[in-house]
């Protein structure tokens, strides 16, 4: 069978679990005959440690499916996974039911690396599935993909969002549309007491975060009625709606207008209309032009795309963080409560910490860290591919 063996100095990683096998971790190639075919990743010794897809072009070079040399990534495989990993889901869920906390209908089955189905998406949403394929290996195996799909859902349509920019360089261009039955333009969900839009064809990811379901219910219980709430990059609302539903006023602030359409349509389904405003707007000179002017809140969400989509944009990453922090935190009543995101997995926790207790300084605040959170169930750690934990979510109180 084809192979990669990898050089001594580089082989430890992946024997410890990390499913990635960079360009300059192989020694040399055995019997590869093109992009995306199974191939064996072997130790320098020749020895088995995983198999996976190859693709030559890319830096990930190799991406390990199965840890097991009898095992076939055929049909079967992809039905075995993808039915493990809804079980995992499905397990939680009725956990919760039991407890009363309701059906959760809108919910990640797979979360790539982390399920071993790496370069590989998929969201419920109800009756109707997205997934996105990020990679070569896993877009030549659409079809066995669709069909597992089919057989464990039996979904009313599945929507194909591939067009993240990691697509390129796996040499592939962006895919998106209907693959199989039919997926209207906007699909409505319940989530907790709210029903909320998700926009799959137009919006960001699959059309809804669904990574941040948990932490809404976590700020939750720091909303009164009454509160004035402030919600930056508010997408199409969710976190809005949270607040609204808790009886607070809220303005949400996003620079894309067909968010921004979105978060109406929303607030009238809710009913929360006479509660809720919304600007397409930058949220960094909305927080500058409101500080200038006097305006105060009782909290403040910010919840920023990535700033750093590597590690060489870090530092200028920060400077952004601390820039949209600190004038957050000037804003805020005394007492008040800041809600803060950092959605990349080049910022670690404790480097995302230790910037909001400096942009505090800057801000002429005190600083107390009332919950520190990460990604909820459905976005599970593998704890070999650190690249899998990415989410961090603070709720601060300020005084």
């Amino acid at each position: 069978m084809a192979a990669v063996i990898l050089r001594p100095e580089k082989e430890l990683r992946v024997k410890e679990g990390h499913p990635w096998v960079f360009k300059d971790n192989i020694a040399r190639y055995q019997d590869v005959i093109g992009a995306g075919e199974i191939v064996n990743v072997l130790d320098s010794e020749g020895e088995f440690i995983g198999k996976g897809y190859i693709n030559p072009i890319s830096s990930i070079t190799v991406r390990i499916l199965s840890w097991d040399g009898d095992e076939k990534i055929d049909q079967d495989f992809f039905l075995r996974k993808i039915s493990s990993a809804n079980d995992g889901r499905r397990r939680i869920i009725e956990a919760r039911k039991s407890l009363g906390m309701g059906e959760e209908e809108a919910y990640r089955v797979v979360y790539a690396e982390a399920d071993g189905l790496p370069g590989l998406v998929v969201d419920r949403y109800g009756d109707y599935l997205v997934i996105q394929i990020l990679t070569l290996g896993m877009e030549i195996r659409r079809d066995m993909i669709l069909k597992a799909l089919i057989d464990i859902f039996n979904p009313k349509g599945i929507f194909e969002k591939s067009n993240p920019k990691s697509r390129l360089p796996e040499g592939l261009k962006p895919v998106v549309g209907v693959l199989y039955g039919e997926v209207p333009e906007l699909i409505t969900i319940r989530q907790d007491d709210m029903t909320l839009l998700v926009d799959p064809w137009k919006g960001q990811k699959t059309g809804f975060f669904l990574d941040q379901r948990e932490n809404r219910r976590a700020l939750r219980k720091f909303i009164n009625p009454g509160d004035r709430v402030l919600d930056c990059f508010c997408y199409t609302g969710a976190f809005s709606m949270m607040a609204a539903k808790r009886g607070a006023e809220v303005l949400g602030v996003d620079l894309a207008e067909r968010a921004i359409e979105l978060c109406y349509r929303n607030a009238k389904l809710n009913e929360v209309e006479d509660r809720c405003s919304f600007e397409v707007d930058d949220a960094f000179d909305k927080l500058y032009d409101m500080d200038r002017s006097g305006e105060r809140f009782d909290v403040i969400i910010l919840d920023p795309p990535a700033f750093a989509k590597s590690q060489d944009a870090v530092r200028a990453a920060l400077r952004g963080y601390r820039e949209i922090n600190t004038r957050a935190m000037r804003l805020i009543k005394e007492g008040g409560i800041l809600a803060t995101s950092s959605c990349t997995q080049h910022v670690g926790e404790g480097t995302f910490l230790n910037m909001l207790a400096v942009s505090a300084r800057k801000a002429g605040r005190h600083l107390q860290f009332l919950d520190i959170r990460s990604q909820p169930w459905d976005h599970p750690i593998a704890p070999n591919c650190s690249e899998t934990r990415y989410l961090k979510f603070v709720i601060c109180r300020l005084l």
